[in-house]
């Protein structure tokens, strides 16, 4: 197993088969990813023109033990587990490592059990594991096999790798397991010897060539990448804090800019209640807030009077208030002051939600009315289909309107700059409404688009109770209107919600023309935090886009650098409508931007991996969703995070 936050993407080519994957390791025990096999001698099934056969698969493995100073490291894992299981295989696989040798033995099933050296060892358990069922996967694929799983005839494969001295070169030799006379689709390939050799070159950290010799007559290429997400940081060159006995801004209008550019805060409003000085404010630049309330107490003891006794930071976002955090003035200037003051000043702070209303006199309240905008590159993309990936690389100008502190107008046009759509073209239909499945039309006829267009008003109902409306061009493919209730307790790990939406398909070229598809969809969702090695596991049940009703369930990981890396699958009563796949699935990435640049933001990049783009169980992709704009009523990692704060 590799450290949890690895992801790798790889090629390979072993005529007929090319092979690409994309893998994530989200835990230390376990190793998921996807899996694309382009078959070179056969041809799609339903295609007008000859193109490759590409099968898809869902591979997973899992950690039974760990290795010991005896004892080797154990894993069970599956291979084409969720597609049509033309490679589906099952295996119980031990590692030890000795010195500059990696040593690996294992007993395999389905695919890797082609050479039939015994019959199943669970035969004794029950009569029906000493046989293996065909096209367990089902006709359409994407159907779990679990009838399928640790049956029929096994063999043992095995193998050494050795270490060389010099470093960036490892050689591989192995046993398989697989004959290949009983391949997929009738495809057998002679094997002079299941022996296999091969090397491993490594170019640089991420970037490794591969070389192989397979079946005693068949050579192998391929190169991989990876890196560990978890891993990923940037040397931070943001504006210092302000020194302690700076100088008093000018008025509290220049406060509370320097509040924005120092400590990453977009103040609303600032009071002061008696002895308490209370800041209401966005954040927009840190992900751990405790780092701009210690930048920012810096600047309220400057300009505050000796009465002033605590500062008093509510946090909001779009106008809902989310919690307080209440700073003692005087432990924090002592822990400013030193280091072991500190933890007094931390076990003097707390946070809450119970928002009482602030008197006092106002010292600064900003006009909510303001222009924001922004530009830069952007990718749409498609795979897992016959056309291969696809893909337009595009200039994006997004910008947004605030009327008041709770509605805001948002936009953003899209122009293409290089793109394959030209190799695009729509084979595999299914009995349900074409929702999804005209993503190429849309990527391919319009130069220039309006991604979006709405208008959007939150409210609070509630201390813990939240509602968001919104309505207009809501996304590429889709207008309307909808909304959305959130229920979530402060820093609970529980949170409920349910989003309703009317919304009618838009023209492929992007502009303001609808077309005669309309639906209403909609969801009831759960989140909770499990408490499990950081996983947030999302329950949604409700109606697709399509009319097709089920549940999508998707798991993630937060690491401490802010990477979420998470999966999701959906199931719904579309049956043998959905077409090719039988249920969606995907694997995605989230990563904070501020792990690739030398500047804080609380901005991130999201991307997803598809086996394969179908209608059934499509979701409406809305642009904010409650659940998010609300994070800050988690505590998260707020107290692990803070004694860096004060860096």
């Amino acid at each position: 197993m590799e450290e949890p936050g690895h992801f790798a993407a790889s090629w390979s080519r072993t005529a007929p088969y090319r092979r690409y994957a994309i893998f994530v390791q989200p835990t230390d025990w376990l190793e998921a990813g996807f899996r694309y096999v382009s078959v070179e001698n056969r041809n799609y099934a339903v295609a007008d023109e000859p193109r490759n056969n590409l099968d898809k698969g869902i591979d997973a493995k899992v950690r039974l033990w760990e290795e010991g100073r005896y004892r080797p490291a154990l894993a069970l894992g599956l291979r084409d587990a969720g597609g049509t299981t033309l490679f589906g295989a099952e295996y119980l696989v031990a590692s030890k490592r000795w010195y500059g040798l990696d040593f690996t033995l294992g007993i395999g099933w389905g695919y890797l059990g082609n050479a039939n050296d015994g019959d199943s060892p669970l035969g004794w358990l029950d009569s029906r594991f000493e046989s293996r069922p065909d096209n367990a996967g089902g006709d359409q694929g994407g159907e779990f096999a679990l009838d399928q799983l640790f049956r029929g005839p096994v063999a043992l494969f095995g193998g050494v790798e050795w270490q060389t001295p010099w470093a960036p070169l490892v050689l591989q030799v192995e046993v398989e397991g697989n004959d290949y006379a009983n391949e997929p689709q009738d495809n057998d390939q002679p094997q002079d010897s299941r022996v296999n050799l091969g090397a491993r070159y490594r170019l640089s950290d991420n970037l490794e060539l591969r070389a192989g010799w397979q079946r005693g007559n068949t050579a192998m290429a391929g190169i991989s990448f990876s890196t560990n997400l978890a891993g990923l940081s940037q040397a931070k060159q943001d504006p210092p804090p302000m020194p302690l006995g700076a100088e008093a801004e000018a008025d509290w209008p220049a406060v509370a800019a320097r509040l924005e550019e120092n400590a990453g805060m977009r103040v609303s409003e600032i009071r002061r209640d008696g002895e308490d000085l209370v800041v209401n404010a966005e954040p927009t630049v840190y992900r751990n807030l405790a780092k701009s309330e210690a930048r920012a107490g810096r600047l309220l003891h400057a300009k505050a009077d000796d009465q002033v006794e605590t500062f008093r930071y509510r946090w909001q976002n779009r106008g809902m208030a989310l919690r307080e955090d209440v700073h003692d003035r005087a432990s924090f200037v002592a822990a400013a002051e030193s280091a072991d003051e500190e933890g007094h000043h931390r076990y003097g702070l707390y946070s809450h939600a119970r928002l009482k209303p602030v008197r006092g006199e106002a010292l600064y309240t900003a006009d909510p009315q303001r222009l924001s905008w922004s530009v830069g590159p952007s990718i749409e993309q498609n795979f897992g289909g016959p056309d291969g990936y696809l893909y337009r690389l595009s200039a994006y100008a997004s910008a947004e309107y605030s009327t008041d502190a709770n509605g805001w107008f948002s936009g953003s046009l899209t122009a293409t700059l290089a793109d394959n759509l030209d190799e695009y073209s729509y084979i595999a239909e299914s009995d349900l409404p074409r929702v999804r499945t005209y993503i190429g039309d849309y990527l391919a006829e319009a130069d220039v688009g309006i991604g979006n267009l709405q208008y959007t008003r939150t409210t609070q109902l509630g201390d813990d109770w939240y509602a968001m409306g919104y309505g207009g061009l809501l996304e590429m493919m889709y207008a309307g209107a909808g909304g959305e209730v959130l229920y979530r307790p402060f820093d609970s790990p529980l949170a409920l919600g349910a989003d309703l939406n009317w919304v009618r398909q838009r023209e492929f070229d992007q502009q303001f023309g609808l077309r005669d598809y309309d639906a209403w969809t909609g969801h009831l969702s759960a989140y909770l935090e499990t408490g499990v090695e950081d996983v947030l596991a999302k329950l949604s049940v409700g109606r697709y886009l399509a009319g097709d009703v089920g549940a999508t369930l998707d798991l993630s990981r937060e690491f401490d650098n802010g990477v979420r890396m998470g999966a999701w699958a959906t199931f719904t009563d579309a049956g043998d409508d959905f077409g090719e796949g039988s249920f969606d699935k995907a694997l995605y990435l989230s990563i904070p931007m501020d792990a690739f640049f030398v500047r804080s933001s609380r901005d991130r990049a999201t991307i997803a991996w598809q086996p394969l783009t179908r209608d059934g169980g499509a979701r409406l992709h809305r642009r904010y969703e409650l659940y998010d704009l609300t994070q800050e009523r988690d505590l998260g990692r707020y107290w692990e995070d803070y004694e860096s704060s004060w860096e």
